[in-house]
């Protein structure tokens, strides 16, 4: 009887702090805090193009994945660091710039996965496959990470810093 009781105390405690820490973060966490890290990663995105690149896949490798699986990573990379400079600097046209940069971002990703598929790529992938074993399901996780900040913690009248 005793135990239950701490139990259920420790149980309340717990899930009322957890609650104020939520609150806590977000007010404190700055959305510029998180975007910066993440539009650092993505701005390395230029390493799609080893799908362009002899000695980085074997012969063989699908045109119809590597061009838009490569040339995707790039304008996505060229995107990302456009945005972080607006993010860096607090401009009003940073979270317009975050939006573009992480839906094309996304899409990207979901397209080359897509024609991945279809054209049978990964056996001809080589040494560039662990772009596609590592790097797409962290950059999957954090375009999620940006859409929740814009969603949630940075509304339009907000500035990033």
């Amino acid at each position: 009887m005793v135990i239950g009781a701490r139990v259920s105390v420790i149980c309340a405690a717990r899930s009322s702090s957890a609650n104020e820490r939520e609150v806590a973060s977000r007010e404190w966490v700055r959305p510029s805090a998180v975007l910066i890290p993440i539009l650092l990663l993505h701005s390395l995105r230029h390493l799609g193009l080893m799908f362009l690149t002899r000695g980085a896949t074997y012969p063989g490798l699908p045109p119809q994945f590597a061009y838009p699986a490569a040339l995707g990573d790039l304008l996505t990379a060229m995107l990302a660091f456009v945005a972080l400079l607006l993010v860096a600097r607090d401009s009003v046209h940073a979270r317009p710039m975050v939006w573009v940069f992480n839906i094309i971002g996304t899409v990207d990703l979901l397209v080359a996965i897509t024609l991945a598929t279809i054209y049978a790529a990964p056996p001809f992938m080589g040494p560039a496959y662990w772009i596609t074993a590592f790097w797409v399901p962290a950059l999957l996780v954090t375009h999620y990470l940006t859409f929740l900040i814009l969603t949630r913690h940075w509304s339009a009248r907000q500035r990033a810093s």
